[in-house]
């Protein structure tokens, strides 16, 4: 990875800049750690075995939705995908501080990212400074997609959020966004220059997922005085009543 000063950085910060070759060589070493062909990773991750390849020999740059599924898939979070080279990512114990313009950057294809507080895995979020390099939608590639929430603040220019629903919101400097990151959305600038913004991601929590399931199954939320397995017990029992559900209904019908 090759340090290079980041143009409009002051003295102070040094942009890190993680090239395709140093980023692919990170991903076949995981790979390979688990002892995994290209088929496989393929198979695990959704990201097809030409993609992965490529990237793996630093011929090609990837999205967010592809490089945050082969994290996913390789058990690796964004602390150590994008870790400095030569400072490798510790547990997240404490605060973790990035002076100004000392992030990370990885070029992707309609983006560019500064990613911040590398330094530790295991954090519930991943901030980043980005730039947005898109004109325009090219196509459904052109959507990401992955588990999670999303927040977007624009810092300079605007920008507009395309949802793959056919939704579009318009973002100028100070607006934000926050939405469920499974939505296929995609950034594009829209002012003369490129727009700057500063987005968070988060890992898919427990709650959006006990969310997803309920409104999957249609089943009635459990009383708070039950345990979650003891509700799942009791609904699957009584095609989705629970205990005292079943008691109010059986006293009705007396």
């Amino acid at each position: 990875m090759a340090a290079s000063k980041r143009p409009g950085a002051g003295s102070r910060g040094i942009a890190n800049t993680l090239d395709r070759a140093t980023f692919g060589k990170r991903l076949r070493s995981a790979r390979k750690q688990f002892g995994w062909t290209l088929a496989r990773l393929a198979a695990l991750s959704g990201v097809s075995i030409t993609t992965i390849s490529r990237a793996e020999r630093g011929q090609l740059a990837l999205s967010y939705e592809k490089f945050s599924a082969l994290g996913r898939a390789l058990r690796m979070d964004m602390g150590s995908m994008f870790a400095e080279a030569g400072v490798p990512a510790k547990p997240f114990a404490g605060p973790v501080l990035t002076r100004s313009g000392e992030g990370v950057v990885y070029r992707g294809l309609a983006f560019s990212y500064e990613f911040l507080g590398t330094s530790a895995v295991g954090k519930q979020m991943s901030p980043v400074l980005g730039t947005v390099h898109a004109r325009r939608v090219e196509g459904p590639e052109d959507y990401a997609r992955h588990p999670g929430e999303e927040f977007v603040y624009v810092l300079s220019g605007s920008i507009d959020v395309h949802f793959d629903d056919g939704e579009m919101i318009h973002l100028q400097r100070g607006d934000s966004l926050y939405f469920d990151s499974r939505i296929g959305h995609a950034y594009v600038s829209v002012s003369r220059q490129l727009a700057r913004v500063i987005g968070v991601i988060t890992s898919e929590s427990s709650m959006m997922r006990m969310a997803r399931e309920g409104e999957t199954a249609g089943a009635l939320p459990a009383p708070v005085e039950l345990s979650a397995a003891r509700a799942v017990r009791e609904r699957r029992a009584t095609g989705g009543m629970t205990t005292k559900v079943r008691a109010r209904a059986k006293a009705a019908s007396r």
